[in-house]
């Protein structure tokens, strides 16, 4: 469950940054409308915060190593870097479920 509730934020940050550019780019280069920055800015925001709390929890939860949980904070600033680092820690085994601990009698 942690699983695919970090991988539905990561995807859903690394979009909401596309949605910013696009407004960015209608806004800066095109000069032609705010409304983009204006919408996608708070929803980006938004995902960003749930996307570091998100991250904090599935590091509990998988017993990431701080420098993991570093990496994965840190992929959330550049655009796009939060699906990099999903598709990373999953080839990497940073998200795979971990063992059952055997039980003692």
């Amino acid at each position: 469950m942690t699983r695919s509730i970090f991988r539905t934020v990561a995807v859903a940050e690394a979009f909401s940054w596309a949605a910013l550019l696009v407004g960015m780019y209608f806004k800066w280069i095109a000069d032609t409308s705010e409304v983009g920055v204006q919408v996608f800015g708070p929803i980006h925001g938004t995902m960003f915060l749930i996307y570091c709390v998100v991250t904090l929890a599935t590091a509990s939860v998988f017993e990431w190593h701080p420098k993991v949980t570093l990496l994965a904070l840190a992929a959330a600033v550049p655009p796009f870097a939060t699906w990099f680092f999903e598709r990373w820690a999953l080839r990497h085994g940073h998200l795979a479920d971990r063992a059952p601990e055997p039980v003692r009698q």
